[in-house]
């Protein structure tokens, strides 16, 4: 029974004496701290450190894209060449042990394969009639809208699954099951609608590479537009579908009937996200991937030989973090520690991937070009960046404050926290923050930043001729040592 409680409060207790902490938005007080030589202002801290985390992991992003597109720029971002990179330097001379020369053979036979289809593929696309084309784009377009209907029916039944939660609470393990339950219709959507995308792959006719990249969009699409989804209710509610006129909405301007402190009601949703896919992957581990590797390392038949051990795809658990990292980006400013404790689970997850990787799984053969990989996830995660930021800024710009709890109580929007701490400036400072506000800052800026545009793109064209130049120089040389071969050859038959 104690078992049961502590269970309960540790999931359930998110609306209890943990709403109280300062986990959550409503607990941060409002007042002026300090004396007469310092004052600490809250509410202006709790904004702009909010703002300052979205900007700091928003150059670091970029600071990695530059680098994965630099990488990209000089290797020529495509496949050209690979033929003999694969054959003359793919192999591994650290590889030891029977099982890892085995799949480096393997890894090297499948990028073989791929490119080789690839080139089939286009050799077969360049012959296809009028007719026949005509047919293939219509079936990838029927099949395109199929898949659009699956994520879209995922996306009703995650806003019909948060509007329940909303509006039913109980107390207990049904309570937890309606406070958790849109966790559980996301996690399921993730699961299946990708599955159900993966069966149209073979009708669509696309190259390989291409089919691992829209498969990976579609599941990306599928996991923002679920958090979209999320919150989109939830500002339903919160604000009475937008009409403040509405008896709900009518005294505070949001639903304060349902939503005494919207914001913490909003930091509880990204919580329980958070804790419910930790959940999540560690129930896998133990009820999943463990007992189905011993069932496959014990009970050897056709059976088990056939399905095998957990493959571990990479850009799948990839994925799988760039939607944690979003879900605490979004819920960052409504509830204050969730980047922690956030690091928290990602550190725990390294440690039973780890496990999982070495102990139950078997690598996947079908692998991600690295650097189109890595420039791809930086783009993920610079989407879901934005897709925080634009919660964040129609949050503290739009939305009334909630007036029972919160730094910003006393304030129409949290916004004017800015005018107010500034008119509180000298009148030098002032002009200043003005100035840099003002047209007369901010269009030479644009203009500058246009200009450096233009010469970063103008370098990375040169790089890029240069790249090419520089295959065509090896190509023309490779042919050179041919014809050199032959000559040799053809003398010393005479």
């Amino acid at each position: 029974m104690i078992l049961y409680i502590h269970f309960l409060c540790l999931f359930h207790c998110v609306q209890g004496f943990i709403e109280y902490t300062y986990l959550f938005y409503g607990y941060y007080k409002n007042p002026l701290v300090g004396n007469i030589n310092f004052s600490y202002n809250i509410p202006l801290a709790y904004l702009l450190t909010a703002a300052f985390y979205l900007l700091f992991c928003l150059f670091c992003i970029i600071a990695r894209m530059g680098t994965t597109a630099r990488v990209a720029v000089a290797t020529g971002g495509g496949a050209e060449g690979t033929y003999s990179k694969i054959v003359f330097t793919g192999w591994d001379y650290g590889s030891s042990g029977h099982r890892a020369t085995k799949l480096k053979q393997q890894n090297i036979y499948y990028r073989l394969q791929v490119d080789l289809e690839e080139e089939r593929i286009k050799k077969k696309a360049a012959s296809l009639t009028q007719a026949q084309k005509a047919f293939l784009y219509s079936a990838r377009i029927v099949l395109f809208i199929l898949a659009l209907g699956f994520i879209g029916a995922a996306v009703a039944g995650i806003v019909f699954a948060t509007t329940f939660s909303q509006t039913n609470l109980d107390q207990g393990v049904l309570g937890l099951f309606y406070e958790y339950l849109p966790s559980i219709v996301i996690t399921a959507a993730n699961f299946i609608v990708p599955m159900l995308n993966d069966q149209l792959a073979p009708f669509e006719r696309y190259s390989p590479s291409i089919t691992i990249i829209l498969a990976l969009f579609r599941a990306v699409f599928l996991r923002l537009v679920s958090l979209i989804s999320v919150l989109f209710s939830l500002w339903r509610q919160i604000t009475c579908d937008n009409n403040t006129e509405a008896a709900n909405c009518e005294t505070c301007q949001y639903n304060v009937k349902t939503y005494q402190c919207w914001e913490t009601r909003v930091g509880q949703e990204m919580y329980k996200l958070t804790i419910f896919d930790l959940l999540i992957n560690l129930a896998m581990l133990i009820l999943v991937e463990s007992p189905r590797r011993i069932v496959v390392d014990n009970w050897p038949n056709k059976l088990t030989q056939w399905v095998g051990r957990q493959e571990f795809v990479v850009p799948n658990n990839v994925l799988g973090l760039v939607y944690g990292q979003t879900v605490a980006w979004t819920g960052a400013f409504f509830c204050p520690l969730l980047p922690l404790i956030n690091t928290l689970k990602f550190i725990l997850l390294f440690y039973t991937k780890r496990i999982t990787l070495f102990q139950n799984c078997r690598p996947a053969l079908k692998t991600f070009r690295s650097t189109t990989s890595s420039f791809f996830f930086s783009v993920i995660l610079l989407l879901g960046l934005g897709l925080a930021s634009m919660v964040m800024i129609y949050s503290v710009g739009v939305i009334h404050p909630s007036m029972a709890c919160g730094p910003f109580r006393t304030f129409d929007t949290m916004w004017l926290v800015i005018p107010t701490a500034i008119s509180k400036l000298s009148q030098t400072t002032q002009e200043f923050l003005f100035f840099i506000g003002s047209q007369s800052f901010s269009i030479p800026l644009f203009a500058l930043s246009c200009v450096m545009l233009c010469y970063v793109i103008s370098l990375a064209a040169v790089y890029k001729k240069s790249v090419t130049l520089m295959k065509t120089q090896l190509k023309l040389e490779g042919r050179d040592k041919q014809f050199l071969v032959r000559q040799i050859e053809r003398l010393s038959r005479i």
